[in-house]
């Protein structure tokens, strides 16, 4: 049976390799670089517990993300294209990334050679673990038999529900990234104080800060224990996974606590997917992020 629409994605979705396979997905990657000049495909020319390994290792270096190019999207459509199946191609947020334009421009480029081609690129208006949730959302949509325009308009419907609730291991990064002033990184490194961080429909927004990891992660679930409890739908109708950094074994322990919560909370929830956060989001936020991504899913239980 041929296939319906193809669905691709840049590297900002943090999805397993394994798992773009299964789902017959197509990653973009963006690029990593330690010292401005050698730049790396991400998951093609350095694996992310490398690129986490290196920030443990060189503390005082942040390594900078650079968007896949034009080409790198072109060379992704043309295949479909010429086979004349249609695309839908999900971007990470334009508020953080030019990556949406590179796809646009390689579409315009296609279309050139292809003007038959079916060609959508979609602003996720999110990044990382819950860009991947949405991306699979697409997949759930195609596998279903849902149609070409009606998943599109589907995805246009449920992204404004993807929030992104996590912490980080100091506010160093943030502060080298200018997503936070010096004076604040300064008393947060001497107070040992860490921000919860609220990300959605494109923007951070901070969400309090505390001293130590255990409470900051208890604030991240009790910001999840929030939007379940304002939602009308339950927790069914949301596709929800944990995201961490460098530390798998803190990741994994951080679901079993939300499992737990969730369940004693009266939740009918039985598994969370971990996935690991990659570069794109990693150079900002240092090796330790943690928490939370959920979103409305595409076809309801």
């Amino acid at each position: 049976m041929s296939e319906a629409f193809h669905i691709i994605s840049d590297g900002s979705c943090d999805l397993p390799g394994d798992l773009v396979q299964e789902k017959n997905i197509t990653v973009v990657p963006f690029y990593v670089s330690f010292d401005d000049e050698h730049y790396f495909k991400e998951n093609e020319e350095i694996g992310i517990r490398d690129f986490y390994q290196q920030m443990v290792d060189k503390k005082g270096v942040y390594p900078k993300s650079s968007m896949p190019s034009i080409q790198d999207y072109e060379e992704a459509f043309l295949p479909f294209a010429k086979q004349g199946i249609p695309i839908i191609c999900i971007c990470i947020t334009t508020k953080f990334s030019g990556s949406m334009q590179s796809a646009l421009n390689a579409r315009a480029l296609v279309l050139e050679s292809c003007p038959d081609a079916r060609i959508t690129v979609i602003d996720a208006t999110v990044n990382t673990v819950l860009q991947g949730q949405y991306v699979l959302e697409a997949a759930g949509l195609r596998d279903h038999g849902i149609s070409y325009e009606d998943t599109i308009a589907r995805l246009e419907e449920i992204k404004s529900t993807g929030r992104i609730f996590f912490t980080v291991g100091n506010m160093e990064y943030l502060k080298h990234g200018g997503r936070i002033g010096k004076v604040a990184a300064l008393a947060g490194n001497i107070l040992d104080i860490r921000p919860v961080i609220t990300l959605k429909q494109g923007e951070i927004f901070p969400s309090g800060a505390d001293r130590g990891r255990k409470r900051t992660t208890r604030k991240v679930m009790n910001l999840l224990l929030e939007y379940l409890e304002e939602s009308s739908l339950g927790i069914k109708a949301y596709s929800l996974a944990v995201g961490y950094g460098y530390d798998i074994e803190e990741g994994l322990a951080f679901r079993d606590q939300a499992l737990s919560l969730l369940q004693d909370k009266g939740y009918e929830i039985k598994e969370i997917p971990v996935y690991q956060i990659g570069a794109t989001i990693g150079v900002h936020t240092g090796p330790y992020p943690l928490g939370f991504g959920i979103i409305e899913k595409g076809i309801r239980n």
